[in-house]
């Protein structure tokens, strides 16, 4: 038989690369939220659980689970032999730790597939999300990279990640740039997807000595960072890098790819272009048009972003500032590199 576990059992598991974590709710459901690193074997797909749920709602209980048993009966040598592909122990949870995960925890026993149940399912793991991220002491300080737009901020975090360096990568967990253009060739996350990201993050650089972030706003695409990580970055390291505007307009089509995605380059634009000079909004547009986006892009640095920078910088400025001037990425990561190696040392 099975044996169901809490979330903190779960999670010990899953520290120690024991288990592999199971969603047993349909495509949608897992897309919309999940626990970090889980796959998804639906009992039902969408239109299937649309179908038993009309079932239960406009007919009976019964009505449904008979048409539930129907349907994931036809389907049952597929969902046990992906089960029986996966090797190690295993996990499975649905939204409440109801029917689909007992049926499917109850099934796999039968076919000698041990796995546990986690107890509460998705919401429960959601409450411990919210209720740890209320109550977080988060203890390394913010190294704070910051700079204007095109200067390969995130890209910089990345190598460094790639390095073993401490990076919270929060445009990452978002899912987003930051920016009007922040979700083009993307799909931003939710709040609930954020914050589970967010804390496995914190969780596992919480004995850091410090954290390499990027400066943001309190929002990001779709989502809200806590109170505590504004503070914490407010309270921060700043280091901002100075890059010449050609290697900010590379960066950017490098980010964008704006070739790939010209109807939603042009309809973020829509929502920017009362706010720029309109001549030059003009301009603009009509290099987007005829995809001339070196041009349409420095236009957009020097007319719309820049200016907005400048002014947030001087709300923001930090006492403890560095300047850093770089030709390119490679450049930029090498002096922070740099920096962080005399900080080191100053530190021992």
């Amino acid at each position: 038989m099975f044996q169901d576990i809490t979330i903190e059992e779960l999670l010990l598991l899953q520290q120690k690369n024991e288990i592999t974590l199971i969603d047993v709710r349909s495509p949608s459901e897992f897309r919309d939220a999940t626990i970090p690193g889980s796959l998804n074997i639906p009992v039902f797909d969408d239109a299937e659980r649309a179908e038993i749920g009309t079932l239960y709602k406009q007919v009976s209980s019964q009505s449904a689970k008979d048409r539930g048993l129907e349907v994931m009966s036809a389907k049952l040598p597929d969902f046990v032999r992906k089960f029986g592909e996966i090797e190690g122990g295993k996990a499975v949870f649905c939204w409440r730790g109801g029917m689909r995960s007992r049926t499917t925890a109850t099934v796999l026993s039968l076919m000698d597939i041990q796995v546990y149940r986690l107890t509460g399912g998705v919401r429960a793991y959601r409450k411990w999300v919210v209720e740890s991220l209320e109550n977080c002491h988060f203890e390394p300080e913010a190294i704070v990279i910051q700079g204007h737009t095109g200067t390969g901020k995130t890209a910089i975090l990345k190598r460094l990640q790639e390095e073993g360096y401490p990076v919270m990568d929060l445009e990452g967990m978002a899912n987003h740039r930051g920016s009007i253009f922040g979700d083009i060739g993307l799909h931003s996350h939710n709040q609930k997807t954020f914050d589970a990201l967010l804390l496995q993050s914190i969780n596992k650089l919480q004995n850091a000595p410090y954290v390499l972030i990027e400066e943001e706003s309190k929002r990001i695409g779709k989502v809200v960072l806590p109170s505590f990580l504004v503070s914490k970055k407010e309270q921060g390291v700043v280091i901002t890098i100075d890059m010449q505007m050609r290697e900010r307009v590379k960066q950017i089509i490098t980010d964008y790819e704006p070739l790939k995605h010209k109807a939603e380059c042009l309809q973020a634009f829509q929502m920017m272009k009362g706010r720029i000079h309109i001549p030059i909004a003009k301009e603009i547009e009509s290099a987007m048009q005829a995809d001339e986006y070196n041009t349409a892009v420095q236009l957009l640095l020097e007319n719309y972003y820049d200016p907005r920078y400048d002014h947030a910088f001087q709300q923001y400025k930090s006492n403890d500032t560095i300047g850093i001037s770089a030709n390119d990425v490679e450049e930029a990561v090498s002096y922070i590199k740099k920096y962080l190696e005399h900080r080191e040392l100053s530190h021992t």
